[in-house]
Order: structure tokens, then sequence, then C-alpha cells
């Protein structure tokens, strides 16, 4: 039995891993299913339910692992995979809504106050209905643009762009209120 060494190449370790060696694979699901967890725990509001998300998405990326072409970073590659799965579980469980609104403005948006706490923040962007959700996380954490988001989603690119205003409008006022609520007015 090959012992991994904890600093060996990123190289090596995918291509035994490719060649299904445990030790290999449980290397880099150590490694990675901290953040991403993070990011399905960001479209999954129930931890558990996440949790089984990144889970399964680990399945496919290990399946796929011979498809990944060492072509811009391997936990890039993975974070697809864990947000395509999170799209997936969202679709089939038929929590996601979009409104086909053509209409948005774009505005812009300041950061959060750093006076919240990342707890506040994520509790504010899961109050968020799913569609909306979804939309500003590929787009605000993710770093989607619009036109891939709509082709993830099988929107229109209006309905992304509208998608993410509301979202914003929302946050804002959710931002606003505890702001008050912070400071005695409310």
């Amino acid at each position: 039995m090959k012992i991994i060494h904890l600093h060996q190449e990123e190289t090596e370790i995918i291509k035994l891993a490719v060649e299904n060696n445990r030790q290999a694979q449980q290397q880099i699901y150590g490694r990675f299913s901290p953040k991403m967890l993070s990011v399905c725990r960001q479209y999954i509001k129930d931890i558990q339910l996440a949790e089984d998300v990144m889970i399964t998405a680990f399945m496919k990326v290990f399946t796929n692992l011979n498809k990944f072409e060492h072509k811009g970073s391997f936990e890039g590659w993975i974070r697809r995979i864990m947000v395509n799965e999170c799209i997936s579980y969202l679709r089939v469980q038929k929590k996601v809504k979009f409104t086909e609104d053509e209409i948005y403005v774009e505005e812009s948006f300041n950061a959060i106050d750093s006076q919240f706490s990342i707890e506040q923040i994520q509790f504010l962007i899961d109050a968020l209905p799913d569609g909306y959700k979804m939309v500003f996380n590929l787009y605000a954490i993710e770093g989607y643009k619009h036109n891939e988001i709509a082709k993830m989603l099988g929107v229109n690119e209006g309905t992304s762009k509208s998608q993410l205003s509301h979202a914003r409008k929302m946050l804002q006022t959710q931002i606003n209120t505890l702001k008050k609520l912070d400071n005695g007015t409310e």
C-alpha cells in the first residue's frame, strides 16, 4: 500500500484518485469538503441536506475525475460541480420558481456594513426566496455573468437580471431593518 504524504503534488493525488486510490480520494475529500459544504450551504438552507448534496456531488467529482483537464483551478472545477448539483437538487425539489420578469433596474449595491456578522448576512440571504437566492449567489458570490446564469437555470437573461435586482432590493430592506433594530430606532 502506498502512503500519500500531506503535501504531495495535486496532480499526483488526482492521478492516484483517478486510479481509485481510496487514500488519494480521501485526501481530496478532506481538503475540499469544508469549503464545498460552505458552497452547498449557500444554496441549501438545511445543513444536513446541504451535506447530502455535497456528498452526492463528490461522488460525481470522483466519477468524472478523469475528465479534469488540469486547465484552471481544481478547486474551481469541484466548486462548479457542487453548484450544479445544488441547482439540480433544488429543481428536483421544485423549490425554485422564477418569474419571467424582463423589467429590471441595474443599481449599485454597496457592500454590507462590517457591523454584521457572517451568520447575520447568511441569515439575510437565507431569507430570500429560492429563485432570488440562487441568482444572487451565482452572480454575487460565484461570479457568473447573467448569460451564464440564464443558461444554467434555463431562463431568459432578463429574468436573471430581474431576480438579482429583486434580491438586492430585498436584502437592502432587510439590512435597513437590522440597522434600525441595532440602533434602537425601531
